[in-house]
């Protein structure tokens, strides 16, 4: 529909204007919004003081000046309201409060014991609950709350399938907006945890990359020219279901020989039942980790054994999207000083060399908190969507 311009038409997209730019260039003074906008002082100045009494910018002292008059700088209000994101693990909920930069204020882990869909709801609903009650007082308030899930999500927030959750056509994203009557936004954990390691991680500044999330299972998010590739339908990523054995284990998925049931952290456990160690009746992989330090030379060949199977599947990626940047993050990276060396020894051996010359792999400088803030960006851009006016 062709969009017929007028002067309140105008002021808004004007307005929208000047909020990228103080929130992109902050802090920043008026005369540069003009600079940078093109738009004269005079509307800058009017806009500027609307976005201060909407709590959204603030004035600070007086900056350098060039000649004549210091001029006033201009912050924007980062703590104006929060955003809550949340990492819906198959055994664990991560929930974490952040401000609008997607600065980490409180977080709140749970483990789930109890897997019946009852229960984790139950669970996540009360982990929001705790998160909206320690929120600051702010005057935009909670302005959303991202989710990430270990499945294929469509565009409403319905979860299609999640095969380690045993979920089908769930709308969570329905669920959450009836319960707490706050916009909520539903992504697929791998593509939360790549976004989360883009604005904020390992892959800061980096156009073209690839997180692997290792957990339970595996997921991956890609990062093309700075932006999250979805595929036809944003359902791409699914590359744990990589085909890496065709006679192989039956999957979760309904298919056999799936590259997560290999290289995963359920992988791990459930060969980590055979051994004798003490560890193995837990089923805690931090503990598996304490006893490879120690010294412990079954747990060792284990660790050595999975990162294998983690470098067959990162060479399939390495040969398809020839990314400058491997993220390897979720839980089972905590064992990157027993898993890094026979990825890196599988993925040379096997990879083509040209598509590995340039190529950098990285475990997650966020650990295990990049999918909750990945999803808190997503609620905090959604936030942002709404002051944004474009015209095409």
């Amino acid at each position: 529909m062709r969009i017929t311009g007028d002067q309140h038409l105008i002021k808004k997209i004007n307005k929208s204007i000047v909020f990228e730019t103080i929130r992109q260039k902050h802090p920043v003074s008026r005369a540069q919004i003009s600079e940078l906008t093109n738009l004269n002082k005079g509307t800058v100045s009017s806009l500027v003081k609307e976005l201060i009494d909407d709590n959204l910018v603030y004035e600070i002292g007086p900056g350098q000046s060039s000649g004549g008059r210091r001029p006033v700088m201009l912050l924007f209000n980062h703590v104006a309201g929060y955003s809550i994101g949340v990492d819906l693990g198959v055994n664990y909920i991560l929930t974490v409060l952040t401000d609008l930069e997607g600065n980490l204020v409180r977080e709140k882990t749970t483990a789930l014991h109890d897997l019946s869909f009852e229960a984790i709801i139950s669970t996540l609903f009360q982990s929001i609950r705790t998160m909206i009650s320690q929120a600051p007082d702010s005057p935009r308030g909670i302005v959303g709350i991202g989710i990430g899930v270990p499945g294929i999500v469509d565009e409403t927030g319905t979860i299609l399938f999640a095969p380690n959750l045993g979920w089908k056509n769930v709308n969570l994203a329905e669920m959450i907006r009836d319960e707490f009557h706050l916009p909520v936004t539903i992504h697929n954990e791998a593509n939360a945890g790549a976004m989360g390691e883009h604005i904020f991680g390992a892959g800061k500044g980096v156009e073209n990359l690839v997180y692997i999330s290792v957990g339970i299972g595996i997921g991956t998010g890609i990062i093309i020219n700075n932006a999250l590739y979805g595929g036809t339908a944003g359902f791409s990523g699914e590359m744990g279901h990589f085909v890496i054995e065709s006679h192989g284990k039956k999957c979760r998925c309904g298919n056999r020989g799936c590259w997560e049931l290999y290289a995963s952290e359920r992988a791990f456990l459930d060969q980590a039942k055979s051994l004798s160690a003490a560890e193995a009746e837990d089923g805690d992989i931090d503990l598996f980790i304490q006893a490879a330090n120690e010294g412990n030379g079954d747990v060792i060949r284990l660790f050595n054994q999975v990162g294998e199977y983690l470098g067959i599947g990162l060479t399939n990626i390495v040969n398809t999207f020839n990314p400058e940047l491997i993220i390897i993050g979720n839980r089972f990276a905590k064992a990157e000083k027993w898993i890094s060396n026979p990825i890196h020894r599988v993925i040379e051996s096997r990879s083509l060399p040209y598509h590995r010359a340039q190529l950098r792999i990285a475990f997650s400088s966020l650990g295990t908190y990049s999918t909750a803030l990945g999803a808190s960006s997503f609620a905090i851009a959604n936030f942002f969507s709404d002051m944004k006016i474009s015209v095409e």
